[in-house]
Order: C-alpha cells, then structure tokens, then sequence
C-alpha cells in the first residue's frame, strides 16, 4: 500500500503546476484577443470620423451650390478663378447683406463665398474649396486633411459636384 501511495503523491506533484500553466495560457489567449478587439475599434472609430467628415463635405458643396442657384445673376462672380476664398475674406463681408434686399448681387456672391469658407474651416480640418466653370457647367470641389497629416495632399479624400444652372 505504501508503494501505492508514493506513486500517487508523485502523480499529484507532476499535475499540480498544469493547472497554473493552464492559466497562464488562457490569460495569453484572451489577452491577445482584447488587444485585437480595441484595434478594431480605433479602425472603426477613424472610419466613422472619415465618413462624419464625407457628409460635411457633401452639405457644404451642395450649399454653396444652392446659393449659387439663388443668385444667378452673378453666378460668375462665384468662382474661385474670379476671386479666391482668401480674397472673399480680405475684402470683408458687407453687413446687411444676409437678405437679397440689402445688397447688390455681387456683395451676396462675395458674402456667399465668405460664410462658405468659414463653415468649411471649421468643420473640416484643413479645407479648401474650389469652384472652376468648364463648358457650362460648375463644378464645386471641397478637400480636406482626413488623414490629419498637416497637409491636404493625395493621400486626403476630396468631394466634387457639378450642376448646370
């Protein structure tokens, strides 16, 4: 009997660190399966920013270009080869000129352009916008640095509308 016992108490001796083993693995394990779980939700979390930024983009074209629609008599006047966003905002806005009432047709072009370049700036990270003409139709473009490299570049997505008035 007591040569049972020895063999069962060495048996035991030999088990007794497999369950710590054990342990260790599964913790290994779950581990390495959290840190996958928190880099797919900083992917997910920068996508979604991308997108928010995509929809920003597309309200902003589609607004300077109703505006432009609202003011065809000097649609011209709302082209950035006419006059860039950097010089709508040097001359100034023309104060009481939100209604068609309180000034002319290019005082509203140039504060259109004006309020468009401020709404760009300060939901998009370095945006610029562009509206070009070619054979008749207006082209409205908006960029922006998506990647938040400092620099809006080829690598940063750009959203473009054309429309024929």
């Amino acid at each position: 009997m007591e040569r049972y016992a020895n063999i069962e108490q060495t048996r035991k001796s030999r088990q007794s660190g497999y369950s710590l083993l054990e342990v260790l693995i599964a913790m290994a394990i779950t581990s390495v399966g959290l840190f996958g779980l928190a880099g797919m939700q900083a992917v997910g979390l920068n996508n979604n920013h991308s997108a928010y930024h995509r929809s920003q983009a597309t309200v902003m074209a589609y607004d300077i270009a109703d505006r432009m629609r609202a003011n065809l008599s000097s649609i011209d006047n709302y082209l950035t080869s006419h006059m860039t966003l950097a010089q709508a905002r040097t001359m100034g806005a023309t104060v009481g000129c939100k209604s068609t009432s309180g000034c002319t047709s290019v005082q509203m072009a140039r504060n259109d352009l004006i309020d468009w370049d401020t709404e760009l700036n300060s939901v998009l990270p370095g945006a610029t916008g562009t509206i070009t003409l070619t054979d008749g139709i207006y082209t409205i473009s908006v960029n922006w640095d998506d990647d938040r490299d400092g620099d809006v570049d080829t690598d940063d997505p750009s959203f473009q509308v054309s429309f024929q008035p």
